[in-house]
């Protein structure tokens, strides 16, 4: 069993019933546990979510590759797809038992390997059977179950499309819904496509907390920044930034002030990368390469003097064989000696 049985300070289960939560949407090959590692760092606060891992994988895989995590990642959820409702109910159970602190459903992904899976967005398309899920896995964990899904599919009218879903999974049981402002197109547009087309629909969600103002509703896509994050919160009880949190991580370091009224002080990125290093070089000398790590901190310095030198110093460096820390070192004294009028404004 794994070491991340410590429970966190603040259980997920409190969280969702103690004012607004702020979360990093999972993000297929991106927030695996190296960045998620690195996100805590940032943020001792936000919500982090696993990529998603479907329930068959988990029935028939290496469940130490799968769900392996750290401790140091609490508050964190672990996102499923699938469609059946016992094998979801093993993997929800499996995913308590290696410490997860939150079982989510995937009812938004669009892609034609999540299509063909009869999991994802499709699922929109079958409320009664969602609802099904969500039951099966209330029965056989203690931790939350929640729901990510859309505001509806293709032609769907976004109206009855997400009250169905909803009011389907809230009669299930479900602990928290998070909707992703926007339809999914399934047919005639590639999920890169589908990140712009068709337009956000934010008062959606809106209208739908408004008919269940006692069950938590948290809203996603195109959320950029915090400022519009708060905003959002005035109405609702939760933000989940995906590509945002991911291209430029340092908005993390205000979160906790920001959303959750921390007293403590911003975190410094350099000062996380300092935290970072040792985490490295555990992975190093277990036998793995340092571009697990230095991809997911690229745009940590963006639009910070030196933050181009950084980049390129660990793309290139970070991939050869062999390579240690010293590229990380090398990296951060490029950043220093960058003079200030030198800023990324990319």
């Amino acid at each position: 069993m794994p070491d991340s049985l410590d429970r966190p300070q603040q259980p997920v289960g409190s969280l969702y019933s103690q004012g607004p939560v702020f979360a990093v949407a999972p993000m297929l090959d991106w927030t695996d546990r190296h960045c998620r590692a690195f996100h805590r760092l940032l943020s001792s606060r936000a919500l982090l979510y696993t990529e998603m891992v479907t329930s068959a994988a988990i029935r028939h895989g290496d469940r130490q590759r799968l769900l392996g995590f750290s401790a140091m990642e609490h508050p964190v959820a672990l996102q499923l797809g699938g469609s059946d409702p016992d094998e979801l109910a093993l993997a929800a159970r499996v995913g308590e038992d290696w410490g997860y602190d939150e079982i989510n459903l995937n009812v938004g992904c669009p892609s034609d390997r999540v299509q063909s899976g009869r999991f994802g967005a499709c699922l929109m398309l079958e409320p009664a059977l969602v609802a099904e899920c969500v039951a099966a896995m209330k029965r056989v964990v203690s931790v939350p179950v929640t729901v990510k899904c859309r505001i509806g599919v293709d032609e769907q009218d976004p109206e009855p499309a997400l009250d169905a879903i909803a009011d389907a999974t809230i009669a299930a049981g479900v602990d928290a819904l998070w909707v992703h402002a926007r339809k999914a197109w399934l047919k005639g547009l590639s999920p890169k496509e589908n990140r712009d087309i068709p337009p956000l629909d934010y008062d959606r969600v809106r209208r739908l907390k408004g008919r269940h103002p006692g069950v938590f509703i948290g809203i996603n896509g195109g959320i950029a920044d915090l400022a519009t994050a708060k905003h959002l919160l005035a109405d609702l009880d939760g933000v989940m930034l995906g590509r945002a949190a991911y291209h430029e991580p340092e908005l993390l370091t205000r979160v906790d002030r920001e959303i959750y009224g921390s007293a403590a002080t911003d975190t410094d990125p350099l000062a996380a990368i300092e935290r970072l290093r040792p985490i490295i070089a555990e992975h190093l000398a277990a036998g793995g390469r340092l571009s697990a790590f230095t991809r997911h901190v690229l745009g940590l310095f963006h639009g910070m003097p030196g933050a181009r030198a950084w980049r390129r110093i660990l793309t290139e460096g970070g991939i050869r064989e062999g390579a240690g820390l010293e590229v990380i070192d090398a990296a951060l004294a490029a950043l220093r000696r960058r003079p200030a009028a030198d800023v990324d404004a990319d």
